[in-house]
Formats: structure tokens, C-alpha cells, sequence
């Protein structure tokens, strides 16, 4: 037993010597340093590893070092060595092998790690080989100089514009794919004559013989590049958001490669930091694809499935994909809490033409239709829910396909919830999300859905069998003229299962706060359109001008709770509010306020600060985005449970003294001064909990 462990030892002692010798045949070790090489901690052979990955990054051919070094090794040899017993080969065998070397040695070998090379301040160039990928953090600008790369879904090529990649420290790590793409037959120098015309008017003479020296076929060529913009400034701008975007490294390393991503703003990523999609993911993606882009294919596509399992990810790489062949994609956000393309608590339908590469608070976009329900979540209102996604699903035109994304509520009563929203929308296919950590959830076949109750709507066994129809909500649906003569006939749905198996950091425990992090993070995004473009300093938003709107010209209402008239100024001052159109004409009143006795279902044009509220002159003063043309169309402000981000009212710059709506004086028992913001008891008490004011103290002019 001591001999075979000890002979393990050897054997991994010398296998490690071996793996030094052929990667870097500079280290001329004697026979004391080989056998120190043994006893290395693992920290020191971190660093060895390290320094064997540099220098093969550096484009080094080991190989022939390593033939070059044993032939000079055996030169030295004197000539009184003991013979081999093994007979030396004929001369008619050397010449066979020569062959085999050539071969060997012609015959292309993708490199493990890709060269990186800086061609400037703030940028790199990145050459990747045929199907490997570069994991990375942070965000750049992306240009694909020559060849096919893929990032999120999206293919890039050559000579399409730079895409904008936010890899940040909230979401799982991007990566650049170098893809297979087709190219007419010819010779290596064709090629590298083509990628260098290519290259001229990007790359100066150094870096292009420098990629010509590691050109290979089939490879693509990269340039990444800083990336700044009014978004990123404005959200970094607040303390604790700075390591969102850009994450130093705990160790400084001094590695070429790692200063040129490091101007760049990105920092390279170990693969399986990465998204990583299971088979399962990748066959209902293909399906959905090839289903989307038929002639007539329109298909509606409902994505439902419990919290954390994958689903807005899974809706951002459908999307990618589908752009890829597609001119727009539809999408109708139904999930409150984490919206896609708009601050928290709307429900929305917008026209997608542009990829989405990064995060939710990266990307907002201006909706066909909108409606700003006011709450984080739909409990003890889902009336009011499925009356405005009714109104929301009545501007779709058919004429692409739609994404729907529900929300991770699946239990209990947002299970029925959910199969309501199924008889409504009437999708073709049904994308269900499971995995280990996930909830229970029964499958959503057409067969369940038609035996089970939901919340508003019946079984089909309960309608006597009646054909399901689409009049029959026509009048709720309010559709076109043309979709009420030719109903179409619910047929049932296709039912695709798909399991995901993230690693992820969050828990139950701390979910919650994760997600009013990214709430938040998507309300400094939208407020970042006040910012004026780059290159230009940032302006702090108590040094903006806001509009000046009469109170006889708006209606106000509070969504989310109810409060006693004489505290709703207090409510509106220093809050989010949502800036919405109603039917009603509200200019016939001489005085203000004007108070809504009902939420009012009607489209929502954008949001704004209520800043401040003049008592004489009776005005309020909004700060918001919208252009001016559209705010002459506003005639409703909406208050609910969203709420300003606290950065905002704690980080205000340039303020000397007392902050404005910030205090330690806080009267506790004021009406509406409760610990929970906007909740509602349960209706089996018969109460309702009064409003709650944050801890700000919110005072008007």
C-alpha cells in the first residue's frame, strides 16, 4: 500500500512536469527545480498556471519550442551515453514521418483562451476561433469586423451596426460566440486579403498584420469598444449602483490582456458565469422559431411558470432570435412586479425592433398602449387586472407574433388567475417553466384548462359544451369591426415544457429586496431621460425645470388605498405619478384639487416627479420626460405604491444644509403613517389599511 501511494505521487508529480515542459518550453528546469515543482502549494501553482495561460495567450507555438529545445538537448547528449535497446528506425521510415508532422502541424487547433489585443484607449480586439465564446462583465460596444458572432441570441455580422451589450453584476454573465458562416470557396490567402480591406478602415497597419498573423478560417474578428452613456452615468451617479456595470477584480493583475479589457470597461469571466441553456430551452426556442417564421405564422406565445426559473431570460433570447429573421416582435408585458420595457406596475403592448442585450432597466422603449395599475402585485384587485389587460390585448393588430409574460405567481389563486388569462388570450403555444426549487404547478394542457374554474370564467363542462368563441368577448375585447364578423374559435393550445437549472443567489428570504432593487434600478433608468446627451455633465434633478400644471386641468386619484381628501396633496407631493389620458373632460371646473371617485381605466403617456405643490397659485409642479406635445393630451395624474427610489431623495447634490422631504422628525402617528406601503387587509376583515406615507417628510410650498 505505501509502494502504490507512493507511486501515485510520482505519477502525478511527473505528469505535472510534463504539462510545464510542453506548455512552456522556456522553463529550462534543472533536476532540483523539477523536483521542487512537486511540492508547490497551490497558490504557487496558481501562478504558474497563470504565467502558462499568458504566454500561450500571446499566440506562442509550443510545439515547435518544445521540438526546437529536445533537439538542442540532444546535441549536447555526448557520445558515450548508454545506447537505447529499442533499434533506431530504417532510413526508409523517416521520411514516412515527416509527413505526419506536417500534417500535424498544418492542420488548424483552436486556441483555448482568445488573443485579445488593445488597438487604442478604450479599445480591443478580440479574434475569436469557429465555436468558442468570450464570457464576460461589464458593458461595451460590440462591432463585428469580419466573420459571425452571436451574443444573447442575436447573430451580428459583418458590416451590420455596433450593438451596445450590458453584461452586468445583477444577471448572469454575457458571451460572444463566434459562429460557422458561409463563404464561397476559397483559398486562405483570398481570405486574409479580404478580411484585411476589411479591417483598413478600423484597425491601423500594426493591428491588422496582427490579426492577419492569427487569422485562421472560419474565425471572426471583434472590436469592443468603451461604452458610455447617459443611463450608465446617471445610475452610477448614486452611491452603491457604481458596481452594477463594471466589477473590479479583488486581485489587480497586470496581465496585458487584463489591462486592455480593463480600458474597455469589461473584465473577463470564467464560462460557467455564463448563461447556460439546458436542451430542453434550446428545443422550444427552435420550435418557436421555426413556428414564428412561416408565411402566416402569428403565433401568441404565453410564458408562464413559477418566480426565478428562467422566464424573462427565456423572453429576451426568443426575442433576440426571432429578430434575427423577423422585422418586429410583439410583446405584452401582464407581470406587475418586474416589467420588461417599462418602470414597475403597468401592463403594456409595444412593437420590438431592436434586440435586447442586457438587463430590463437597460432597455425601456416607448409602448404601443399602456396602463399604470399602481402595485407591485395584483392581490386583492384581480378585477381590475383582467379588465386592463382586456383593454391592453385590444390593440394587438395580429400582425406579428406575441410574446406574452405572465407573472410567477402560480399558487392558489394565481393559478386561476392564470387560466384566465389563457381562455382570454387564446395563445397557440403555452411555454412552461419548471425546475427543482421551483412551486408545484400542474400542467397547463388544453384539457386541464378546460376542466378547471378560474377566478372569472367557467369550465367548458360547466358551459354545457357551448363552442368557445371569440364573440362572445368581442364586446369586452372591443376588437376591429372585421374580427367581430369572422370570429375566431378557440382550438386549444400547444402545451411545451421546459425544465431550466439555474445557479442562482437568491432566496426566499432575500427576494424581495432583489426585486425592488431592480424596481428601482428601472425608475433611475427612466428618470435618466432627463439627462441631457453626452458628452455633456450630468444635472442633479432638483436643478431641473419641472412644468407647471393649474390644478383645474388635472384629475388626481390614489389607486392603491384609500385617503381622507384633506391629505391627498400630502400624497401627491414628492411622489411617482403616473401621467394618463381619460375620457372624461375635466377643464369645466373653476377650483382644484379635482378628485376621482374611481380608478379610471385609461392609457398612461408616462410618469413624472411630483416635485413640489404652490398652494397660491394653485399649481403642481411635474418633472418628467414626456415631450410637451403629448403632456397638452394629460388630463389624469395616478398615484399608487410605487415609489420614488430613496437615493433620489437622499443623494441630492449640491444642497448645503437641510435636505429637501428628507428628516429625522417623522410623527409616527399621523393618519396613513403605517409600516406597510399601499397594502390592503384581506377581505375577510372587513378593513382596509389607511395609506401610508414613507419616511420623508413631504412639506408644501
Amino acid at each position: 500500500m505505501a509502494d502504490s501511494g507512493l507511486l501515485l505521487k510520482r505519477g502525478s508529480c511527473r505528469s505535472t512536469w510534463l504539462r510545464v515542459r510542453k506548455a512552456r518550453p522556456q522553463l529550462i528546469l534543472s533536476r532540483r527545480p523539477r523536483r521542487r515543482l512537486g511540492s508547490l502549494r497551490w497558490c504557487g501553482r496558481r501562478r504558474l498556471r497563470w504565467r502558462l495561460l499568458q504566454a500561450q495567450a500571446s499566440g506562442v507555438d509550443w510545439r515547435e519550442g518544445a521540438r526546437q529545445v529536445s533537439r538542442a538537448a540532444a546535441a549536447r547528449r555526448p557520445n558515450t551515453a548508454t545506447p537505447s535497446p529499442i533499434p533506431s528506425p530504417t532510413p526508409a521510415s523517416e521520411p514516412e514521418s515527416e509527413p505526419e508532422l506536417e500534417s500535424a502541424s498544418s492542420c488548424h487547433r483552436p486556441l483555448l483562451i482568445p488573443p485579445v489585443r488593445p488597438v487604442g484607449p478604450g479599445r480591443a480586439l478580440l479574434l475569436l476561433p469557429v465555436e468558442q465564446g468570450f464570457t464576460f462583465s461589464g458593458i461595451c460596444r460590440v462591432t463585428c469586423l469580419y466573420g459571425q458572432v452571436q451574443v444573447f441570441g442575436f447573430t451580428i455580422s459583418q458590416g451590420q451596426p455596433a450593438q451596445d451589450i450590458f453584461s452586468v453584476y445583477t444577471h448572469s454573465c454575457l458571451s460572444i460566440h463566434a459562429l460557422h458562416y458561409s463563404q464561397p470557396e476559397k483559398s486562405k490567402k483570398e481570405l486574409k486579403r479580404e478580411a484585411r480591406n476589411l479591417l483598413k478602415s478600423h484597425l491601423n497597419l500594426d493591428d491588422r498584420r496582427w490579426s492577419m498573423q492569427n487569422f485562421s478560417p472560419q474565425c471572426s474578428i471583434v472590436l469592443l469598444e468603451h461604452l458610455k452613456t447617459a443611463t450608465v452615468n446617471f445610475i452610477t451617479s448614486y452611491p452603491g449602483s457604481s458596481y452594477i456595470f463594471v466589477q473590479e477584480s479583488p486581485t489587480p493583475q497586470i496581465k496585458p490582456e487584463y489591462l486592455a479589457l480593463r480600458s474597455v470597461g469589461i473584465r473577463r469571466e470564467k464560462k460557467r458565469k455564463g448563461l447556460q441553456l439546458t436542451e430542453s430551452t434550446l428545443s422550444a426556442l427552435e420550435e418557436l422559431v421555426n413556428v414564428s417564421c412561416e408565411v402566416d405564422g402569428c403565433p401568441v406565445i404565453l410564458v408562464c411558470g413559477s418566480q426565478d426559473v428562467g422566464k424573462s431570460t427565456f423572453n429576451r433570447y426568443l426575442i433576440n432570435h426571432l429578430l434575427n429573421s423577423l422585422p418586429c416582435v410583439d410583446y405584452l408585458e401582464c407581470d406587475l412586479g418586474q416589467t420588461e420595457f417599462t418602470p414597475p406596475g403597468c401592463i403594456s403592448l409595444l412593437n420590438i425592433t431592436e434586440p435586447v442585450l442586457g438587463p430590463p432597466f437597460t432597455h425601456l422603449r416607448t409602448p404601443q398602449k399602456m396602463v399604470y395599475y399602481g402595485k407591485p402585485s395584483c392581490k386583492n384587485n384581480y378585477e381590475n387586472y383582467i379588465d386592463i389587460v382586456k383593454y391592453v390585448f385590444s390593440a394587438y393588430k395580429r400582425e406579428s407574433p406575441l410574446i406574452v409574460n405572465t407573472m410567477g405567481w402560480v399558487s392558489d389563486q394565481g393559478l386561476l388567475l392564470l387560466i384566465d388569462l389563457i381562455r382570454l388570450l387564446s395563445p397557440s403555444h403555452v411555454v412552461q417553466f419548471r425546475s427543482d426549487h421551483s412551486k408545484y404547478m400542474p400542467d397547463l394542457t388544453p384539457q386541464y384548462v378546460d376542466d378547471m374554474d378560474g377566478l372569472y370564467t367557467k369550465s367548458k363542462t360547466k358551459m354545457r359544451n357551448r363552442r368557445f368563441r371569440l364573440a362572445a368577448f368581442a364586446d369586452a375585447l372591443e376588437f376591429a369591426d372585421e374580427e367581430k364578423e369572422s370570429p375566431v374559435e378557440f382550438t386549444g393550445h400547444k402545451l411545451i415544457g421546459v425544465y431550466t437549472d439555474f445557479a442562482f443567489r437568491i432566496t426566499p428570504r432575500n427576494r424581495e429586496s432583489h426585486n425592488k432593487i431592480l424596481r428601482d434600478l428601472s425608475i433611475l433608468s427612466y428618470l435618466s431621460q432627463l439627462q441631457p446627451p453626452m458628452p455633456k455633465p450630468l444635472s442633479p434633478l432638483h436643478s431641473l425645470t419641472p412644468y407647471q400644471v393649474p390644478f383645474n386641468a388635472v384629475a388626481l386619484r390614489i389607486t392603491h388605498s384609500d385617503v381622507a381628501p384633506t391629505h391627498i396633496l400630502y400624497a401627491v407631493n414628492a411622489s411617482w405619478v403616473g401621467l394618463c389620458k381619460i375620457q372624461d373632460d375635466v377643464r369645466g371646473y373653476t377650483n382644484g384639487p379635482i378628485l376621482l371617485a374611481q380608478t379610471p381605466i385609461c392609457d398612461c403617456l408616462g410618469f413624472g416627479i411630483c416635485r413640489g405643490i404652490d398652494m397660491e397659485k394653485r399649481l403642481y409642479h411635474i418633472l418628467t420626460p414626456v415631450p410637451p406635445e403629448e403632456l397638452r393630451t394629460v388630463n389624469c395624474l395616478l398615484v399608487g405604491a410605487i415609489a420614488i427610489p430613496h437615493c433620489v431623495l437622499k443623494c441630492q447634490r449640491g444642497i448645503e444644509g437641510t435636505v429637501p422631504y428628507v428628516t429625522t422628525d417623522y410623527n409616527f402617528k399621523l393618519p396613513g403613517a403605517s409600516e406597510k406601503i399601499g397594502a390592503r387587509e384581506p377581505e375577510e376583515a372587513h378593513k382596509e389599511k389607511p395609506y401610508r406615507r414613507p419616511k420623508f417628510c413631504r412639506k408644501m410650498k
